[in-house]
């Protein structure tokens, strides 16, 4: 089997990839044994790219870098490009829909408890999902060398990885040695809402790609956060490729 071609995009020296299947093209190179990792990227995560070299490198070397933010679709949408707009989150439950049964899953981070209900609540909507394990995101660094191992024996083919940016990338870029032919995608805040503990914005602001301000309602403290997308504007739309 072949998979779906990915289209190259690029902002701020950043890689983007356009595509119809992104689902099709992560589940044939998981059974052809490649793994991959997934980037979700927005406005956010580029501005600290930016100005995090680690962070940018990391991005550059991902299989996979999804056009997450709005921000980021309507940067090609003034370029003159249509790019459909590919939230983690919805590729992550994707990933969990399609799996078959021979893949498993593994969630690691968040709170104590957080991942361990995001998996229970995707095993009763997927009765089928084989979940491989959880693990909550505060470790010591004793039990991260066990943690590890203990991801080594399993080999998981789905692992997600709910740190926040850029520690979950960071992380992933590090790590994903241990299982070199699972896919292994970021999520962010993904097991909050999984678990139950946090809503996504409704689907009309979701579509009128004003998701970051139902954000900014249930979590105030982030308007710091917000000024990203201002600076992104300003900063993508006036970057030098040869910077």
């Amino acid at each position: 089997m072949i998979a779906p071609e990915l289209e190259q995009l690029s902002v701020m020296s950043l890689p983007v990839h356009g595509s119809n299947d992104y689902i099709g093209w992560l589940m044939t190179r998981l059974h052809q044994g490649e793994g991959s990792h997934i980037v979700t990227l927005n406005a956010e995560m580029s501005i600290q790219a930016d100005q995090n070299p680690a962070l940018k490198q990391v991005i550059r070397q991902a299989n996979l870098v999804l056009p997450d933010g709005a921000g980021i679709v309507l940067y090609f949408l003034l370029k003159g490009k249509r790019l459909k707009r590919c939230p983690g989150i919805e590729l992550a439950a994707a990933l969990l829909e399609h799996a078959n049964p021979e893949d498993t899953a593994f969630f690691y981070g968040g709170s104590p408890n957080v991942a361990e209900a995001a998996a229970l609540s995707w095993q009763k909507q997927a009765p089928k999902l084989a979940i491989a394990g959880t693990q909550h995101g505060y470790l010591t660094p004793e039990e991260q060398l066990a943690f590890q191992q203990r991801l080594k024996e399993l080999q998981p083919s789905l692992i997600f990885v709910g740190l926040g940016v850029p520690r979950q990338e960071l992380w992933i870029s590090a790590h994903r040695h241990l299982c070199p032919h699972a896919i292994w995608i970021g999520v962010g805040g993904s097991f909050d809402i999984w678990a139950g503990a946090k809503s996504r914005a409704p689907a009309w602001l979701r579509n009128n790609h004003l998701e970051w301000l139902y954000r900014l309602y249930q979590e105030p403290w982030r308007w710091r956060r917000m000024m990203a997308l201002p600076k992104f504007a300003w900063k993508a739309l006036t970057y030098s490729e040869k910077k």
